[in-house]
């Protein structure tokens, strides 16, 4: 008995894509039913960009500003497909402008289990960390901690300043992103 192969679903990629600021896995070409065979087609015709090991972006598809933050979410994948990593620490508040921090570095962390067979980017720091999933705000095709949480990470990390820890803490209250119960909480800890 054959198996029937399926007709590539270039929706179905898109829509995966989409969702993932124009990027997308090996893995999930192959759900939408694209033989491993013709990945190296698709590339070389332009269709796609091979971004990283295992990870190509639709060549058509707008850069956006938070564009590498989806890349190197999908490079912290699982064996399952799903992203480890959460942008963290400074990385994490210059995201949400509460500072005048301009890491020069991607900070991210990872689960204690964390393992990858390949370097580690140049361009992130890996913290290995259990968070609570109540610290983790899922964004459009990557996940950043708290603010709390990520002034909290600077504060034990010792690279962050006083005042940028200040500043940040002062931004998230005005803003609403940090209330005073939760410092409150942290500063009886």
């Amino acid at each position: 008995m054959c198996a029937a192969s399926t007709a590539p679903d270039h929706d179905h990629l898109f829509a995966i894509a989409e969702s993932q600021d124009g990027y997308f896995t090996m893995a999930q070409a192959q759900e939408a039913g694209f033989a491993r065979s013709t990945h190296s087609y698709h590339v070389k015709e332009g269709n796609w960009l091979r971004e990283h090991r295992g990870i190509y972006r639709l060549r058509q598809y707008p850069q956006t500003e938070h564009a590498r933050l989806v890349l190197w979410s999908l490079w912290s994948r699982d064996r399952k497909g799903q992203p480890q990593g959460v942008y963290s620490h400074a990385t994490a508040l210059a995201l949400r402008d509460l500072s005048d921090v301009n890491p020069s570095k991607l900070h991210m962390t990872v689960p204690m289990s964390f393992r990858r067979n390949s370097e580690i980017p140049a361009v992130l720091v890996l913290h290995k960390a259990k968070l609570d999933p109540k610290e983790v705000i899922h964004e459009r095709g990557y996940a950043i901690t708290t603010v709390m949480r990520s002034i909290q990470d600077c504060a034990a990390s010792g690279d962050a300043d006083v005042t940028m820890l200040e500043q940040a803490l002062a931004e998230g209250l005005r803003r609403g992103l940090v209330t005073k119960s939760e410092v409150k909480q942290v500063k009886t800890c």
